[in-house]
């Protein structure tokens, strides 16, 4: 069996060893699962899953796909990316949801020495991903799921616009919770986070080895949970951070950031 990963920028890994088959004798490999996410959690991109499931099929290929970032975020219902994009669940193999990678079939459970010698989930956790569940379905008889699914999808889409607005480099597709505003100088890193916080905001910062040595990142998460006047707050602050550090790209915001220091 020979595992494909599909990283969003890169392409597919691993792709040489299948053209060549097994090692040493080269035969074709017997099996082939392809690795993608739903949700691109360093780059906010939704995967590609309608043509990756055509592939394939043409090729008697295995789909596993990661859901962590989009179950419960993106879909109208929010089932993730197979809803929104009009993909067949039955056309994809294996799904690994949310709440940290929960066992996929009974046979793992019973036989896997990593299971039957590590710590299960606790009962209280266990229920409240259950609890999570039926109300993002709607099944605990109330509508707040689907306001929850509503929310969501408008604080990322207008939190994204506004950081367009000023200039910032973000990547990622609407709808997306994940949202990546470049900063691409390693030595920026450091100032963006600081001086954030400095203003009571506080951000995650991914840089090499999690990505490209010149492809740092902060990367916000959004929540059904922010209110307006948090987004406003945090959109302020990474305003005046960018003018200051000088991380808005584009043209507007190039301007942007010279008026600001002149003033």
């Amino acid at each position: 069996m020979v595992l494909v990963v599909q990283e969003q920028q890169f392409g597919f890994s691993n792709t040489i060893h299948i053209a060549e088959g097994q090692p040493r004798t080269h035969r074709p490999w017997k099996k082939i699962f392809v690795l993608v996410e739903g949700i691109y959690s360093m780059e906010g991109e939704l995967c590609k899953l309608p043509e990756i499931v055509s592939v394939c099929k043409k090729y008697k290929a295995y789909i596993y796909l990661d859901e962590a970032h989009s179950i419960g975020a993106v879909g109208k219902t929010g089932r993730g990316v197979c809803e929104l994009l009009g993909v067949d669940t039955a056309d994809v193999d294996v799904y690994d949801g949310n709440f940290y990678k929960i066992e996929l079939i009974q046979y793992l459970k019973y036989t896997s020495p990593a299971h039957l010698y590590a710590t299960s989930i606790s009962p209280p956790a266990a229920q409240q991903i259950i609890s999570s569940i039926q109300v993002i379905l709607g099944e605990d008889g109330s509508s707040r799921g689907a306001q929850k699914l509503e929310r969501i999808r408008e604080n990322s889409n207008f939190f994204r616009s506004e950081l367009q607005k000023m200039g910032f480099d973000v990547i990622g597709d609407n709808d997306s919770p994940v949202i990546a505003i470049m900063l691409y100088n390693p030595g920026k890193i450091p100032a963006f986070s600081r001086e954030c916080l400095k203003q009571n905001v506080a951000v995650v910062m991914t840089a090499f080895p999690a990505t490209p040595l010149l492809l740092a990142r902060a990367r916000i998460c959004i929540s059904a949970c922010h209110a307006m006047e948090d987004l406003l707050k945090a959109l302020e602050v990474i305003n005046q951070v960018g003018d200051l550090i000088g991380i808005k790209y584009s043209p507007a915001g190039l301007i942007s950031s010279i008026r600001s220091k002149v003033q």
